[in-house]
């Protein structure tokens, strides 16, 4: 079974702010760095941290040459990552005194993929590999058709949510994985229990996955629903926590493991990573877990 991650890369400039800048506020940042990012960096990084191989598509501008060579270093197979002549996609994210994050992003090069593009990426992709798909890169309704019609398990993250998430065929994604309020978009409920019911009635042949912060997440399919704790941790800074936690969960699914067990697992790496600032620099390798409990 294979990964390929079709994901965003963005340049991450991160400030350190008392709070959130508000309308018509001019705020002094206490730090800024640049990190390496984007939903689908952060993903293919976990993927590879946790032990798993996995294959990065994405159109880069040349200013982003670092990330094509951060996912490289990380493990990742970047062959199919293009470059091109145009700006790549970054996000200007605040980190407020709790570890919270306000994030704006600009597309940038994660918008021009195109169809012909994801052919060249899925040409030799298989029955059962595993497609990785967010919300942050252009023509995702192609890329679902021809993982479906490659008989491929579609693995979505609609983050960040807008309304064209209802326009596509979301009756192919078998791994749903979604936050509280991305659920509440969705499936019209703020109440966990009720998404997760609603869930199973529109797509009973999928999983969800639901993230609940500090409460943990659910795991919701036609004979199974599961609840998982956070292990506490001091927190530091969310970024990347629910792109750590997808990576782990994928990985574990793909490498055989159970559904306690990848929950568990998941839950853990994103324990770690919230205790750590940054996006990729924070995701740890899978032998600094413990997995006994």
């Amino acid at each position: 079974m294979k990964i390929y991650n079709l994901g965003s890369l963005n340049i991450d400039y991160v400030y350190s702010v008392e709070h959130f800048v508000g309308a018509g506020e001019t705020l002094a940042s206490q730090n800024m760095q640049i990190f390496a990012g984007g939903k689908g960096l952060n993903q293919s990084v976990a993927l590879s941290r946790a032990g798993s191989v996995v294959v990065h598509g994405a159109i880069l501008g040349r200013d982003g040459e670092f990330l094509k060579q951060t996912l490289s270093d990380n493990g990742v197979d970047t062959e199919r990552v293009e470059l091109v002549e145009s700006s790549s996609g970054h996000a200007i994210i605040q980190v407020d005194k709790n570890g919270q994050n306000s994030i704006l992003l600009y597309g940038g090069t994660n918008k021009v993929i195109d169809r012909e593009y994801i052919e060249r990426f899925l040409c030799d992709a298989k029955e059962n590999d595993i497609l990785v798909l967010q919300n942050e890169i252009s023509n995702l309704s192609v890329a679902f058709e021809i993982a479906k019609e490659r008989k491929m398990q579609i693995a979505f993250n609609p983050s960040p949510f807008d309304e064209t998430i209802h326009n596509l065929p979301l009756k192919f994604v078998k791994w749903w994985f979604c936050n509280e309020t991305e659920g509440e978009a969705l499936f019209g409920s703020a109440n966990p229990d009720e998404i997760a019911e609603r869930f199973i009635r529109e797509y009973p042949d999928s999983n969800l996955i639901l993230t609940l912060g500090e409460k943990g997440c659910i795991f919701k399919n036609a004979d199974t629903f599961i609840r998982q704790s956070i292990y506490e941790t001091n927190v530091i800074d969310t970024t990347a926590a629910g792109d750590t936690f997808t990576g782990y969960f994928i990985s574990a699914i793909s490498q055989g493991k159970n559904i306690d067990c990848a929950l568990k697992l998941a839950s853990k790496a994103a324990s770690v990573t919230v205790s750590r600032r940054g996006a990729s620099p924070s995701i740890p390798y899978i032998n600094e877990l413990t997995t006994d409990n």
